[in-house]
């Protein structure tokens, strides 16, 4: 006698996977019409999806605003699983395919400054040494709160514990100090002490956007750390520049346009190859906290991803 399965009520309750990956557009451009474009189908094909999801769920999943659309509220909790259950679905199979084409992907996890300025000229060193690895990088200053479904198997941040199931390797203390280029400096000899330094043109890192920084230092804090008083710049200074994009302010310097207090991770190699140079002497050294590299508990036997950390380790 043939024993037949039962039905799985589970899978056939799941309702058209086509109409979700079309809602979980939609949702994302809050437009049925960029919808269509990313998916490469029409907007009419769009909008039947939305449909035939809201009368299958019994509820609507948009509000309508002339061209644009909004999730409602039943819509705001469809997205969220939706759209997690995608990524973790196009993650699997991205490491699949990598996998079976003899590459392994893996996915770094770094803010945009050290992207920029320590990672980008390193990389083709790691690329020749691990023709077997593409690398997945993500740039954020919110290392606490990512997207849905994102999980890094390395992070470079200064903060020691992230999240469960990682354990994180110290790496080095910030080493502070001023910057410009060799003709910035030639044509305001000032610069050379602390007091005309207070007096010039400033380019100062912002605070805002780093409140995960265990510390923020700006030239206030770094000139006070060298008994100088900020406040007693002169009226007639120059102007004091803010920005909390760094490399914006590096760029600036380069440009001889100021200032800029330098990390030493991020603008030794510049200071080393001679397009910028320490105008003083003096640099703040941060002892109470560490840079860190966060690792996947999770990748610990993964060979590949060992070696990726073990050349960030290297580097430093």
């Amino acid at each position: 006698m043939v024993k037949h399965t039962e039905p799985d009520q589970s899978l056939i309750k799941m309702p058209s996977l086509r109409a979700v990956k079309s809602f979980v557009a939609a949702a994302k451009y809050q437009n049925f019409t960029r919808a269509a474009e990313a998916l490469c189908v029409t907007q009419a094909a769009i909008s039947r999806q939305i449909r035939e999801l809201e009368t299958y769920l019994g509820a609507e999943l948009f509000t309508r605003a002339g061209r644009a659309v909004e999730l409602t509220a039943a819509g705001s909790i469809f997205y969220d699983a939706a759209q997690l259950s995608f990524v973790n679905i196009a993650q699997a199979a991205e490491r699949i395919r990598s996998n079976n084409a003899g590459k392994r992907v893996l996915t770094l996890c770094c803010s945009p400054a050290f992207s920029a300025m320590w990672l980008a000229h390193r990389l083709p060193s790691f690329f020749s040494a691990n023709p077997d690895v593409d690398l997945n990088l993500i740039t954020t200053q919110n290392f606490l709160s990512m997207e849905p479904g994102v999980r890094p198997d390395i992070f470079i941040t200064k903060m020691a514990k992230i999240r469960a199931g990682y354990r994180s390797l110290p790496m080095f203390h910030d080493v502070i100090y001023p910057v410009c280029t060799p003709r910035y400096l030639d044509q305001h000899p000032e610069l050379s002490n602390l007091e005309g330094l207070r007096d010039s043109v400033l380019l100062n890192l912002s605070p805002y956007g780093r409140s995960q920084v265990a510390e923020h230092v700006d030239w206030g804090v770094w000139l006070a750390f060298h008994d100088i008083d900020i406040e007693t710049r002169a009226h007639d200074s120059p102007h004091f520049f803010n920005a909390n994009d760094y490399n914006m302010l590096v760029q600036m310097v380069l440009n001889h346009q100021g200032v800029a207090l330098g990390w030493n991770h991020l603008v030794g190699h510049l200071v080393a190859q001679g397009l910028l140079v320490r105008p003083v002497e003096q640099e703040v050294v941060h002892k109470e906290s560490l840079h860190y590299l966060t690792f996947s508990e999770d990748k610990e036997d993964d060979e590949a991803c060992c070696r990726l950390r073990d050349w960030l380790m290297q580097q430093f």
